[in-house]
C-alpha cells in the first residue's frame, strides 16, 4: 500500500485527494489524479489490490493546486530492481519550481521527490538480464546488497515507481547507494542529502565543464593543480559538494562566493579564498584578487565557473562581469528571473545562454546543468551511485550536508512546510529533510 504526495492541476478546479487514514507513500502531482487502489509491498510477480479507492474532494477553481496525498500502487521489483521502504526524503529548489511554477511538467498527475533514504524490502537481482537492459551491471558489487540494507539514492521525479516522496519506491539497482559501514555521527537522515546534489556536482564538472574526474582516482592525481574554479553559491548544497569533489581531485584554487557565515566551513572543505556575495562591491573585490594572483597564461584568469543558484540578478549578472573569453560557465537550471514568493509565481528564463539584461563577453561558453541527463554517461550511470558515492563517503572525502528537519503532523504537512521554507529562502548551508515512515529512525 502506498501514499504519494502530488501536485494536482485542473483548468477548472483544484481537486486534492482525501488523505488516507494511514499514509504510506507521499508523492507530488499536478493534475487530475486517476482513481487508484492501494497495493501492499509484494515480492516479484505478486500484487494486491484489496484496498478501497480514495475519493476526491472538490475545491473552488484556482490555477495551481498545492501538494496533496494519493494512494497509489506499490510496484513489485522487476529484474535488477529493489523495493525500498522510505524513511527520509529531502526537499529541493526543484520541488518548488515544479509546485509554484509548473516547471517542465509534461503531464499530470506529477510525482515529486528526487531523493530517498530507507531500507530494502525486496530485491531481485538477475545477471542474465543485465545485457538486454543496456546496463553494465557489476553483479559482484550489487550482490553485496541484501534485504534489510540501509540505502539511499537519486531518482527521477515524475516517475511513479521511483520518485522520492512516497513510502515505498521501486528503484533500479544502479540508482542505489548502500550506507557505508562503520560511519560515525550520521545515518540515513544525513545520507539523503547526498545523492541528488553530489550527482549534480559530478555531472556539472564533467559533462558541462569538461573537468577530468578519473575513477578510481590514480594515486597522486593532481589534474587541477593551479587551475582556478569559481563557485558562486558555495554555501548551497550543490556548492558544498562541488567544492569537496574539486578538492578530492586536486583542484587547489577554488574561489567560493557565499554568505560570510559559511566561509570557515568552505575553507575547511577545500576553498582557498572566499567572498561574500552580500557585499555590493564583491565583483570588484574578486577582480582585484585576480589582479594580484596573475593570469592563466594566454587563457582566462578563471577558466571554470559554477553557478549553483541560477539567478538572473543574483548570480548571472555579476558572473558576466568576471568571466572572460575562454571561460566556461555552468549554470544550475532553471535560470530564475523572478523568484517564487507568497502569492507570486516564479518566472524562468527560456534560454540560459540569452537572459535579458545579462551580457557575456565574446567567447564565454555558458551551459545549463541538466542533472537528470547524467545517465547519458554510461560510466556514471553504472558506477556513480552504487560504487563511487559510497566509496567517497566511506573514505571521508565527502561529508554530507547539515540537515534541518522539517516537522509536521502528517506527510502532507511536512511536504507543504518544506515548500514554504524554500519559498521563504530559509535554508542556508543546510538541507531540508523530513520523515516519510514514522516507524523507523
Amino acid at each position: 500500500m502506498a501514499v504519494m504526495i502530488y501536485l494536482l492541476w485542473f483548468r477548472l478546479a483544484r481537486i486534492p485527494q482525501v488523505s488516507p487514514p494511514q499514509p504510506l507513500s507521499p508523492h507530488t502531482y499536478h493534475h487530475h489524479p486517476p482513481t487508484s487502489t492501494t497495493h501492499q509491498p509484494s515480492t516479484p510477480g505478486h500484487h494486491h489490490n484489496d484496498s478501497p479507492q480514495n475519493p476526491p474532494l472538490h475545491r473552488p477553481p484556482l490555477p495551481f493546486a498545492p501538494p496533496t496525498l494519493l494512494q497509489t500502487p506499490t510496484h513489485a521489483p522487476n529484474p535488477n530492481e529493489a523495493l525500498i521502504k522510505v524513511t527520509w526524503t529531502c526537499s529541493t529548489p526543484l520541488d518548488l519550481h515544479r509546485a509554484a511554477g509548473n516547471l517542465a511538467i509534461p503531464s499530470f498527475p506529477f510525482h515529486l521527490g528526487t531523493a530517498f533514504a530507507g531500507t530494502i524490502v525486496t530485491l531481485w537481482l538477475s545477471p542474465s538480464l543485465s545485457s538486454s537492459s543496456g546496463l553494465n551491471i557489476n553483479h559482484e558489487l550489487h550482490e553485496t546488497l541484501k534485504e534489510g540494507d540501509r540505502v539511499f539514492g537519486f531518482v527521477s521525479d515524475g516517475n511513479p515507481r521511483e520518485a522520492g516522496f512516497q513510502t515505498y519506491v521501486t528503484v533500479p539497482v544502479h540508482k542505489i547507494s548502500k550506507l557505508p559501514q562503520g560511519i560515525v555521527g550520521w545515518g540515513l537522515r544525513e545520507a539523503v542529502t547526498v545523492p541528488a546534489n553530489l550527482v549534480t556536482a559530478f555531472h556539472c564538472l564533467s559533462a558541462d565543464l569538461g573537468i577530468r574526474l578519473p575513477w578510481p582516482k590514480p594515486r597522486g592525481f593532481k589534474g587541477g593543480e593551479g587551475k582556478k574554479v569559481l563557485v558562486w553559491g558555495g554555501g548551497s548544497s550543490v556548492g558544498l559538494y562541488v567544492i569537496q569533489v574539486l578538492k578530492h581531485w586536486g583542484y587547489d584554487h577554488v574561489i567560493a562566493v557565499a554568505s560570510g557565515k559559511h566561509h570557515g566551513e568552505l575553507r575547511r572543505l577545500g576553498a582557498r579564498v572566499c567572498f561574500d556575495y552580500r557585499n555590493s562591491g564583491v565583483v570588484g573585490e574578486i577582480g582585484r584578487y585576480l589582479d594580484r594572483e596573475g593570469g592563466q597564461g594566454a587563457g582566462p584568469r578563471i577558466p571554470y565557473f559554477v553557478d549553483c543558484i541560477g539567478s538572473r540578478d543574483g548570480t548571472l549578472k555579476p558572473l558576466s562581469k568576471i568571466a572572460e573569453r575562454g571561460s566556461k560557465v555552468a549554470v544550475m537550471l532553471p535560470v530564475i528571473e523572478v523568484p517564487a514568493a507568497e502569492g507570486r509565481r516564479p518566472v524562468f528564463a527560456a534560454d540560459e545562454k540569452h537572459v535579458e539584461g545579462v551580457v557575456w563577453q565574446e567567447g564565454v561558453e555558458v551551459m545549463g546543468v541538466r542533472t537528470l541527463n547524467y545517465e547519458e554517461n554510461g560510466f556514471y550511470r553504472d558506477k556513480l551511485q552504487p560504487e563511487i558515492i559510497p566509496a567517497l563517503l566511506a573514505q571521508g572525502a565527502i561529508q554530507p550536508n547539515r540537515t534541518r528537519i522539517v516537522e509536521g503532523a502528517t506527510l502532507l504537512e511536512r511536504a507543504q512546510n518544506a515548500l514554504q521554507l524554500l519559498r521563504d529562502q530559509v535554508p542556508s548551508g543546510e538541507r531540508l529533510v523530513w520523515k516519510v515512515s514514522e516507524d523507523e529512525q
